[in-house]
């Protein structure tokens, strides 16, 4: 059988995930891949069976997602724009199931910890799956009326179930943000509207090192929108940070910005340079 001749795009999870629903707004004449793990990603597109991925890499109420910040740096995958999601989650069942018949409800660790409301106000028992459109076909799939999924609602279309209650999420305000990735680097040129350049770097082990390598940033007026730091090896005293700033590295206050942090540092690597999407004022 041939492949579609679509070009293709990379996402974890099953059909139906978050990730799925981003991928048909922003790519809906693209192939999009379903992927078990998010090295699986990685590999599919590194190894040229995907031309891009879409990543989640933070969340609105969970913060980051701790995976991405260590593949990333080790990847030769480069950033080439970012989306955002309000993220909706329905409680679904099969068709037959009422909010009387329901005992159980599956999803994601996460998404469960997001909807503690419902669950508490339905008395429900909680139980982890892999991810939340996951959650949904392993509803569907026992087809047991005392089972509900926490699911978005591209799941409960794919799976035919039914939706009990719509909107169950405790905040309005939960959004996650996702970047694509690409094997090749595409930078925009400077001055063609708000950019973002997202980088990581190491500090030298020295007394007030952190410091330093960030003074070039406040004085050349350049604003950081995303501090972010993690152990590297497993090391106490080597630690990675993960950046993103306003602005092109062409940008003359960027770039004396990044010339004086090189001066304080080990490493720096540039992820991406990519257009700031509309929503990061919204």
């Amino acid at each position: 059988m041939s492949r579609d001749p679509r070009p293709r795009i990379a996402y974890q999870g099953e059909p139906g995930a978050n990730s799925h629903i981003v991928c048909r707004q922003h790519y809906p004449d693209w192939e999009a891949v379903p992927c078990a793990s998010f090295e699986d990603v990685f590999a599919v597109v590194e190894g040229g069976d995907a031309e891009l991925a879409m990543i989640p890499i933070d969340n609105s109420l969970a913060g980051r997602v701790a995976d991405i910040h260590h593949f990333l740096p080790a990847s030769s995958l480069h950033i080439v724009g970012e989306h955002f999601l309000r993220i909706v989650f329905n409680l679904v069942a099969v068709e037959g199931a009422t909010l009387d018949t329901i005992r159980t409800v599956h999803s994601h660790v996460h998404a469960l910890g997001q909807c503690r409301r419902v669950i508490r106000e339905l008395g429900l028992t909680p139980v982890i799956s892999g991810d939340t459109a996951g959650a949904a076909r392993e509803v569907s799939e026992a087809g047991d009326v005392t089972q509900a999924a926490l699911a978005p609602p591209l799941a409960a279309e794919i799976y035919g179930l039914q939706v009990l209650r719509t909107d169950v999420e405790d905040e309005a305000h939960n959004t996650t943000r996702f970047v694509v990735l690409s094997r090749d680097l595409v930078e925009p040129p400077p001055g063609e509207g708000p950019m973002v350049t997202s980088f990581i770097f190491n500090v030298r082990n020295i007394p007030a090192a952190l410091y330093k390598a960030l003074g070039g940033f406040a004085t050349n007026g350049v604003n950081m929108t995303k501090l972010e730091s993690y152990m590297v090896g497993g090391q106490f005293v080597s630690t990675r940070f993960l950046a993103e700033v306003d602005g092109h590295p062409a940008d003359p206050a960027l770039a004396r910005a990044l010339e004086e942090l090189a001066f304080f540092t080990t490493e720096v690597k540039i992820l991406g340079v990519f257009p700031a999407s509309p929503q990061r004022r919204s």
